[in-house]
């Protein structure tokens, strides 16, 4: 099957849209990426892409072409450029991709924002194919909590956009299961939608194979990894931190960048607690085994001020899961679904600080490592990438 798969995210960023691609091509099938020009999160292109390099690439047999975008920036008004500037310079793309280039199938891999949706439109109409829509986030609910738009003329727009996506995609995927209220509150789209979970690479320790020289501090090492934005509410984790202060042998290890990550630091500073909480930057996911294995628990978190936050299910948790460590959330509804179904962990609500801090004093004397491996065989049996991919080539029908 020929398969075009629009994402405004592709390598050498780290996102699901890569495993799609890639274990498709392994498969046999034909794999076109239309993304952007990398450039997340640092908000910057990286070395070696820009407007004149590296606009058409071939790796592992996928060729990805790569549009004209405004990098994301550091502010609100260069993010909204960047989600513009890559629908309309995809879109253009595609008018001129479907005269030269039949496809069988359209997938997009919708994280924010939501506009990635209108290329795909443009293409399927122009061919007459099918278009899958993998909805991520859920729009306009995350301009509200992650861009901080109050505009209700805004809103309205954006709301009318979405409708008109879910309207035109011919099956709606959703990485979690509490999506299914909001997307029919848009339309009568029952019929076209379907769970697709995200799945983790296996993230199991194999000490012959991951080395490290790093040595982490000892005690009961509470880790959170990947990205740390505005979203994980790093506030409240330090919060906990500085409740827990007194108790040092308990370790805050972060491994991961994003928009906290110095506002972490300097919080860490300001509040002395060089003794217990660490940051160790951003390692490439080959190093996170060693990293989860070093772990007496995993930590995620969600903001709370947002209903739709509720709704979302991190990435990371499949991640976590395939690690075989206990998990501790200070989060809410869909990932705590998951956490208490498979027995591997405990929640406190999201952004609550000081029941996490308590949680974290208390987990000291839990089952640990029956949690997970609880937390492992539920990886096994619901996220590993080659049974969600099975699953996806049977929904796309290939």
């Amino acid at each position: 099957m020929r398969i075009l798969l629009i994402t405004q995210y592709f390598y050498p960023e780290n996102f699901k849209s890569n495993d799609i691609a890639f274990e498709l091509a392994k498969r046999g099938h034909e794999i076109t990426v239309l993304c952007g020009i990398p450039n997340y999160p640092e908000g910057k292109y990286y070395k070696g892409y820009g407007i004149l390099k590296k606009r058409i690439e071939k790796i592992s047999g996928v060729k990805i072409y790569r549009v004209a975008q405004i990098p994301r920036g550091n502010n609100k008004i260069l993010l909204s450029l960047n989600y513009l500037s890559y629908s309309f310079f995809a879109s253009v793309w595609v008018f001129f991709m479907s005269i030269f280039k039949k496809y069988d199938r359209i997938f997009v891999h919708a994280p924010s924002p939501i506009t990635q949706g209108l290329p795909a439109i443009l293409m399927k109409k122009l061919q007459k194919i099918p278009l899958y829509f993998w909805v991520l986030d859920i729009w306009p609910d995350a301009m509200k909590s992650g861009g901080g738009i109050k505009n209700k003329r805004i809103l309205n727009l954006v709301d009318c956009l979405v409708k008109y996506i879910y309207k035109h995609s011919d099956k709606i995927l959703i990485s979690s299961k509490r999506f299914t209220e909001s997307i029919l509150s848009k339309g009568n789209f029952a019929s076209k939608i379907i769970y697709f979970p995200n799945w983790g690479l296996d993230f199991s320790f194999n000490k012959s194979k991951h080395q490290s020289n790093l040595v982490l501090p000892k005690g009961f090492v509470v880790l959170m990894a990947g990205n740390l934005g505005a979203a994980q509410d790093l506030k409240s984790v330090l919060k906990a931190a500085l409740l827990l202060k007194n108790h040092k042998h308990i370790k805050w290890i972060f491994v991961g960048n994003g928009s906290m990550k110095e506002w972490g630091e300097q919080f860490s500073r300001d509040n002395e607690l060089s003794e217990t909480v660490f940051f160790y930057g951003k390692y490439p996911q080959n190093a996170m085994p060693w990293f989860y294995h070093q772990a007496n628990v995993l930590l995620i978190t969600l903001r709370s001020e947002f209903p739709h936050l509720e709704m979302v299910v991190p990435a990371r948790l499949q991640s976590y899961m395939s690690a075989g460590k206990p998990i501790v959330g200070m989060i809410d509804g869909g990932t705590v679904d998951i956490i208490e179904e498979a027995k591997c962990g405990k929640c406190v609500p999201a952004g609550d600080a000081e029941g996490l801090s308590q949680l974290i004093f208390e987990m000291q004397n839990e089952p640990l490592e029956e949690m997970g491996k609880n937390a492992r065989n539920y990886y096994k049996n619901n996220f590993t990438l080659e049974m969600c991919m099975n699953n996806l080539c049977e929904i796309m029908d290939i």
